[in-house]
């Protein structure tokens, strides 16, 4: 018994948490970067060693998961493995140079999918919704875990069938000044002193905590805080 319990404590304390599969809300995005086409993204449960997530964005019709949903075609796939290792709650994880051929990830590794039609990799400094999905492969999610936007989940991609919800697990850039279009933001609330890691979902999806430049600044040399 207290073999069992010391090890309970020890999981707890390093954020791992029996590293159970990722269910939605369980990564927030902390930032985008449609001038160097970059992004990051932090895990509230950690993550398990070999785990793939999709990034895409095309733009989800709207129908749930087995009922007609599906992702439009002329954009693009992407995906993140996380590597032999589990990853720490809390950890965040960079993305870079999304349009290269070799974009890049602070933590595993990160690289294009090619589908028919895929194309025009890169994020887009208006109208653009990223996704971030488990899936069976790029075209076939399984569960959506978090969306950004810098447009509009109405007319540029629906949460509508994704199970997610704008301010909770989803996040528009423009929501307090619907008139922008943002090409750069990060989250720059707080990153310690919170009593567990759930804790920091409402504060990393709620925009008012958040730097959203809508001057049109150049960003494409600009790091995001991966702390």
């Amino acid at each position: 018994m207290f073999r069992k319990t010391a090890l309970a404590l020890l999981l707890a304390a390093t954020g791992f948490s029996a590293q159970a599969a990722l269910n939605t809300g369980d990564i927030a995005f902390t930032s985008f970067n449609a001038d160097e086409d970059g992004l990051s993204f932090v895990s509230f449960n950690g993550i398990a060693a070999n785990t793939t997530i999709y990034f895409g964005d095309n733009e989800w019709n709207g129908s749930a998961i087995g009922s007609g949903g599906a992702f439009n075609t002329g954009e693009s796939f992407s995906k993140w493995v996380s590597g032999a290792n589990n990853i720490a709650a809390g950890t965040v994880i960079r993305l870079s140079k999304v349009d290269t051929a070799t974009p890049g990830a602070s933590v595993g590794s990160f690289s294009r999918v090619t589908v028919a039609n895929s194309s025009n990799w890169g994020i887009s400094n208006s109208n653009e919704t990223i996704y971030a999905y488990l899936g069976t492969s790029a075209t076939a999610p399984t569960t959506f875990l978090t969306a950004i936007t810098n447009g509009s989940f109405a007319a540029d991609g629906s949460l509508s069938g994704t199970g997610l919800t704008e301010g909770t697990n989803a996040i528009r850039l423009n929501a307090l000044a619907t008139t922008a279009t943002p090409d750069y933001a990060e989250y720059n609330g707080i990153r310690s002193g919170a009593a567990n890691f759930d804790a920091y979902k409402a504060q990393v999806n709620n925009v008012a905590n958040w730097t959203v430049d809508t001057s049109n600044g150049v960003y494409a040399s600009t790091i995001p805080n991966t702390t």
